[in-house]
């Protein structure tokens, strides 16, 4: 009954790096140039999966999904918090953060699935080379891609309305750059231990189990690529899947770091420990997209080819 009592919020306030106006005009500027090279790498590697015909497979399909994924992901959260380390009023929403919420989660849930997908893709064309094309149909793989979307909503979906319905009452400060799903739990006036067992329990079927997918694939390629006799074989044969190995480790080490770690009503409360959860989801959020255009184009000879025929304006004269 006290809950009921209170006034309902309206909106929240993004603490983010307030109280350090330099600091935020140095992470103003680093993140705008890291937002326009999301743009610009994820958008290019879109385009050449579009019009080169020799990208036209599973694989780059994948990858295309991934790059515009990335876009979803970060401009869900990216051009609000540029404005607001340049604004004084640092607030946003009820709303407007249920909807940032949903978005992010439900980008990050698909990325989660997506990738466990591309590593099933990579152990078919390595381990069952003949049966590729029949496997890793246009049947299979479009709805393997739809699949990684359709899981991220739902998910995102459920756990966004369990979190709207908290009732939130004094304390309105989100110690965070954006609306990231556990700092605003952590504002409800109410047991969140049923939200926190949901996201164990979701974390756990799209985080975990696409991981222990790629676990396994990844397995099975390395020793079916040690079977190889030539060292020139080996090598061809990683270098097909070695691009998606280095972004799984990076998006997964950042992700298990920030949902998987033990907390406690202590340490929530921590300075100390928010300042790393927000400097990690910086990491996780800017960092990742805008490397993995990066990694495939630097350790891909058919991105390194396609990108060549596109600046040098052969890819459109087809």
């Amino acid at each position: 009954m006290e809950w009921e009592n209170q006034t309902i919020l309206v909106e929240f306030f993004l603490k983010g790096l307030s109280g350090y106006p330099r600091l935020e005009l140095l992470f103003f500027v680093l993140i705008l140039i890291m937002y326009v090279v999301i743009l610009l790498g994820n958008g290019t590697l879109i385009l050449i999966s579009i019009l080169d015909s020799h990208l036209h497979t599973p694989m780059y399909f994948f990858l295309g999904n991934l790059s515009f994924l990335d876009i979803c992901y970060t401009t869900t959260s990216i051009p609000s918090t540029l404005v607001s380390f340049l604004s004084e009023r640092k607030t946003i929403s009820f709303s407007g953060c249920a909807v940032q919420m949903f978005l992010g989660l439900a980008m990050g849930t698909t990325e989660c699935v997506l990738l466990g997908m591309m590593a099933f893709d990579r152990y078919v064309a390595i381990c069952n080379p003949l049966r590729y094309p029949v496997i890793m149909s246009k049947d299979s793989f479009v709805p393997m891609a739809a699949g990684s979307w359709i899981i991220g909503v739902i998910n995102s979906a459920v756990q966004t309305v369990f979190v709207v319905r908290l009732p939130f009452c004094r304390n309105n400060v989100i110690n965070h750059f954006s609306c990231e799903i556990l700092a605003v739990m952590k504002l409800a006036c109410a047991d969140i231990s049923g939200n926190e067992f949901t996201m164990l329990v979701t974390t756990t079927l799209f985080a975990l189990m696409p991981l222990l997918l790629i676990v396994i694939s990844y397995s099975l390629i390395i020793s079916s690529i040690l079977k190889i006799p030539t060292s020139e074989g080996r090598s061809k044969a990683f270098s097909t899947c070695s691009a998606h190995l280095t972004v799984v480790i990076i998006f997964y080490g950042t992700i298990l770091f920030m949902y998987m770690k033990p907390k406690s009503k202590e340490t929530l409360n921590s300075d100390d420990l928010d300042a790393t959860d927000k400097l990690i989801s910086m990491f996780y959020g800017v960092m990742t997209p805008m490397m993995n255009p990066l990694i495939y184009s630097l350790r891909n000879k058919d991105v390194k080819e396609a990108m060549k025929h596109l600046f040098n304006g052969r890819l459109f004269s087809k």
